[in-house]
């Protein structure tokens, strides 16, 4: 079939069906505009596969009416899902303003956490490891001394140095842009 090549094929081919097509949808849709969509559907799917149709082996008809069972059937699916979906969604609360604010902060606060562990990397592995202890794992300075098996007065210095080079993640430097104050 060239419905795809003529044009002129394909309007006597959508006048000689669509009336058919559409009596076909209305039996298995309620909805006036869905079945005008499906319809509509129907005739673009055609276009889409009108190399499948060989004529001979059956009518025109009944090879469109092979297309439109499946057009239907996928919008039938289509709403199955939908409803399904809705169905897990029923009953709960959906976010307002307040949880967006809340999502915001804590959305910034993790992109404030990954630039300090990021920063954090880039440290000589006995400073990063006092300051992990210390700042995540919630240890006194002593303990982490202690888990690390290096005196009280180096793993201060340790924390001190690590923290002296973390102070750029924390509070970066003002940017001046110039004829401001």
């Amino acid at each position: 079939m060239r419905l795809n090549e003529d044009p002129a094929a394909f309007e006597a081919f959508y006048r000689r069906h669509v009336d058919a097509v559409m009596k076909f949808v209305v039996r298995r849709v309620s909805d006036p505009h869905l079945a005008a969509d499906l319809t509509a559907d129907i005739f673009l799917a055609a276009l889409d596969s009108a190399h499948t149709y060989v004529p001979g082996r059956g009518s025109e008809i009944a090879w469109l009416y092979g297309v439109a069972r499946n057009v239907v059937s996928a919008q039938h699916r289509r709403a199955a899902r939908e409803a399904r979906a809705t169905g897990r969604l029923a009953g709960r609360r959906l976010m307002d303003d307040d949880d967006l604010a809340r999502m915001e902060e804590r959305i910034d606060a993790e992109r404030q956490m990954r630039s300090a562990l990021e920063a954090m990397r880039g440290l000589p592995e006995g400073e990063r490891a006092v300051l992990e202890l210390v700042a995540i794992d919630q240890l006194t300075v002593a303990e982490a001394a202690a888990a690390l098996g290096v005196r009280q007065v180096t793993a201060r210095v340790r924390l001190h140095r690590a923290r002296r080079a973390l102070e750029h993640v924390a509070s970066p430097p003002p940017v001046y842009v110039e004829g401001q104050a």
